[in-house]
């Protein structure tokens, strides 16, 4: 293809100028991106980047993060959605760019809570430490010169001298081993983890570490300028506020969903309500079965139980006038007559199938929606039971539906470090017998999708009898972030909008 003198002068500008701004594939995110960007790549770079760290935090928990499953599995994801996966070429200006940009609109969506910083921070921390560690010598060595991280190698001499101290003190060093790889003086306060784990010689307020143990300094590194960085940027959370174009898809962002749109109803008029007691048992999950078995044992659910039960009866297929009738039966044989029924509850079931007020179709819950929203008080069903519910009365629950113990203590786990989701992806495979149910959970209606799927035998699970070993369970005090629904743009001329100037967000005043 034949280029312009001007067109070639400009694209040969363009390749130098890309060559200066991301030198590596990777970084420590100092610099705020300050080009323009579209709203629909802002929001398309964003809900990538969610993504991605969705997988990480689920595959941090269900795999060994050394093990080749969990690398294998990090590395596709990364190359699917196209961010840097590896060395790679200079030519991979567009997903280095993808990767700064995102991370620094994430970080915006992820700064307004304490929950949510703690999230973002664990899971870039990991996505980090993978990358890092794909790098070959050389190109860890670049890094660091990159980042201002030059440790200083001790010489051979030294390094002789201190042969015998060096393989004793650091796990899985002959001295043999000790000759051959390089160590690097450090700072004792740069050191502190593998001080504490007892991975390094210390000798006069100085740690010395071999080359394969750099990457703990160097996350220690990124955590403290991360950390700092999401704390600077929460203070520049009024101006977001104050920010039309912004505020409302960052708060899309931290609460949202990436799975399918299960307002969109496959099953309309499949299922029967005779069916409901029955499903409830099999294929819904925990949520939806105590919202359905207090609605059985009361006749009767408060206004947060029956939009988040009924938006999920409408999402496995329950048709208007089955919701009505559903509804109806139970609630009369209660305190509600049938008058007042048809007057009162009636009309908001027939504004969440839009037809009334404003039509709006209403989408069932995600799980993250669940979690984040208004929590129950005394009364209340709705919630999700492994946020909202007292440990120990969800030990009794699991116990009344025939959890084993091992598997009420994996739940609890998973729980204790605040891994929701993935504690009731833990329920859904002790309830249908499977170890590796194949998929991330992040929807109710997902749930009863997958676990129709299975019983009907439309989907073969992996079975692993001995795969409970490499099940982590970390205590990291993190919510499980999942998205809402792809956030698109409200119209074309909404789309081709430009944001500019979203590096004062990250800046101090």
């Amino acid at each position: 293809m034949e280029f312009s003198s001007r067109v070639r002068q400009k694209h040969a500008r363009l390749a130098g100028d890309r060559r200066e701004q991301y030198p590596h594939s990777l970084q420590f995110y100092l610099e705020p991106p300050t080009e323009s960007i579209s709203l629909v790549e802002f929001e398309s770079f964003a809900v990538d980047r969610l993504k991605l760290l969705k997988v990480v935090e689920n595959l941090g928990v269900s795999y060994l993060r050394s093990g080749e499953v969990y690398r294998t599995k990090l590395e596709a994801e990364l190359r699917k959605l196209k961010f840097p996966y590896r060395a790679l070429a200079e030519d991979d200006y567009e997903a280095r760019r993808k990767d700064h940009i995102s991370h620094f609109i994430l970080r915006l969506a992820y700064c307004q809570s304490e929950d949510l910083r703690r999230w973002f921070l664990q899971q870039e921390m990991d996505l980090f430490r993978y990358r890092f560690n794909e790098l070959t010598d050389g190109l860890m060595q670049k890094f660091l010169e990159h980042v201002n991280l030059s440790f200083e190698a001790i010489g051979e001499d030294l390094k002789n001298e201190l042969a015998n101290e060096l393989s004793v003190s650091t796990p899985g060093f002959s001295l043999l081993k000790v000759k051959e790889q390089t160590f690097y003086k450090v700072g004792l306060a740069d050191a502190v983890d593998l001080f504490r784990a007892r991975k390094v010689f210390i000798k006069d307020g100085f740690a010395y570490v071999p080359f394969k143990e750099i990457d703990a300094i160097v996350l220690n590194n990124y955590r403290i300028k991360l950390s700092k960085a999401l704390a600077l940027t929460a203070r520049s959370l009024p101006s977001i506020q104050s920010d039309e174009r912004l505020q409302p898809l960052l708060n899309h962002l931290s609460h949202s969903y990436v799975g399918p749109d299960y307002s969109i109803q496959k099953n309309t008029g499949k299922i029967s309500l005779e069916q409901i007691d029955a499903l409830s048992v099999k294929s819904f999950p925990l949520c939806m079965r105590q919202l359905h078995r207090a609605l059985r044992d009361s006749h009767h659910l408060r206004h947060g139980g029956r939009m988040q039960y009924g938006l999920f009866l409408k999402g496995i297929g329950l048709t208007l006038e089955q919701a009505l009738e559903f509804w109806k039966k139970e609630f009369i044989r209660g305190k509600v007559d049938a008058d007042k029924f048809d007057k009162g509850y009636a009309y908001s079931i027939r504004h969440s199938y839009g037809k009334e007020g404003r039509r709006t179709d209403y989408t069932p819950y995600s799980c993250m929606k669940i979690i984040m929203s208004n929590p129950p008080s005394h009364g209340d069903y709705h919630g999700c039971p492994f946020r909202h519910s007292d440990p120990e009365l969800l030990k009794q629950k699991l116990q009344l539906y025939k959890i084993p113990p091992s598997g009420i203590t994996q739940v609890l786990e998973l729980v204790k470090g605040m891994h929701y989701q993935l504690a009731c992806q833990k329920y859904f495979e002790l309830t249908h017998d499977v170890d590796d149910i194949g998929f991330s959970l992040s929807h109710p209606n997902q749930y009863f999708t997958e676990s129709q799927k299975l019983l009907s035998g439309g989907r073969e699970v992996k079975k692993e009898l001995n795969n409970l070993g490499n099940l982590q369970q970390k205590n990291n005090s993190q919510e499980s972030i999942n998205s809402s629904s792809t956030p698109t743009s409200s119209n074309d001329a909404k789309a081709d909008t430009e944001l500019e100037g979203l590096e004062a967000y990250f800046t101090e005043d």
